[in-house]
Order: C-alpha cells, then structure tokens, then sequence
C-alpha cells in the first residue's frame, strides 16, 4: 500500500481530532505506522483546526504532508475549509458538509467534491451529534480504504466510554452507508 494522506478539518471542539488519533492508533495496532499532527491557530473552542494523517506500511520520516500531497479530505468548517483546501491534490477527494461548508464553482472543477450532511446525521439518525467524529471517520476510512473496518471500530471503541458503544457504532454504520452512496 502506497502512503495514504487524509486531512480532517473543522473547529476546536468538533472531534475531528479524534477521528485522526482512532486512524493513526488502528493503523500501527495492524502492524503498520500512522501518524496523526494536529494544528491548533488558537487554543480556543470554535478556531480553525486540522488534522493531517499519515498512514503507511513503510516508516513514516516527515509527518507533515506537503501540499498538493493529500488524496482525501474532510471539512465541517467554512474557515477551515478556505484555509487548508489547498493541501489536496487536483483531482483529489473532498468531503464537505453542505449545511456548513460552501465551495465555489472552481472547487469543484479542481477536487472531487462530496456533499455529506455529517453533523445532521449525527443529530438526527445517530441522535448524539457527539458521533459525528465517527460518522466522519466511517466516511473517509469507507473512500479511501484505509484500514480494515473491524480494527478501526475496535480501536475507536477502545478511545470512547462504553456508554455509547452503540450508538458510535449506529454512527459507523451510517457513516459508511453514506459514503457507499455518494461513491455509488
């Protein structure tokens, strides 16, 4: 398997953070590197933030991807979206939540965009909008084919309390649902 580079951006208090940490975790427990950095512009709830995610079976020198090097990404921000698309490959994958993030017609001439309300199917078919971390993880993981999706659950099981087991994995369902249809 080649390098995989995703990105993960929204703002502080999203949980986009977390779905970086559950890729990188599952990918070294399969016996691979994973790497996730994070980049804060402000330390408070509601600042852009992003996530890069490196996963490879070889050794992983530089944790940053370059840009113009990330094969997927997803969004749940405007201001975020703005500052961190241009990382993506032309021609690359974009995630967006359309209630939340709107890309201009060039955007969409450059990457391949793709309309998922996340955070409406968090808060309404999940029922906690806490589990868009994981509907967004189901998402990208079900795009990029990144890591097999019983150690990705099990790992993200094993960062959430057991309280929600079911409904984060409800939120994993769904997630997948979605991105099965939207690459159908």
């Amino acid at each position: 398997m080649a390098r995989t580079l995703m990105r993960f951006t929204g703002v502080g208090g999203q949980g986009v953070l977390l779905a970086g940490e559950i890729f990188a975790a599952a990918k070294i427990k399969s016996g691979g590197h994973g790497l996730k950095t994070a980049t804060y512009t402000s330390q408070v709830r509601g600042g852009p933030t992003v996530v890069d995610i490196s996963l490879d079976d070889e050794e992983i020198f530089y944790p940053y991807a370059n840009d113009g090097e990330i094969n997927f990404m997803l969004s749940v921000a405007q201001m975020s979206y703005v500052l961190f698309k241009s990382g993506v490959r032309k021609g690359g994958t974009i995630v967006i939540d359309p209630n939340l993030v709107s890309p201009t017609k060039e955007d969409r001439e450059t990457w391949n965009i793709v309309d998922i309300p996340i955070i409406t199917i968090a808060k309404e078919e999940v029922g906690n909008v806490i589990t868009q971390s994981v509907v967004a993880l189901a998402i990208a993981n079900t795009m990029m084919n990144a890591i097999d999706k019983q150690q990705l659950i099990d790992v993200m099981l094993s960062k959430v309390p057991a309280k929600v087991h079911d409904v984060n994995k409800i939120a994993y369902e769904l997630g997948e649902k979605y991105a099965k249809e939207a690459m159908a």
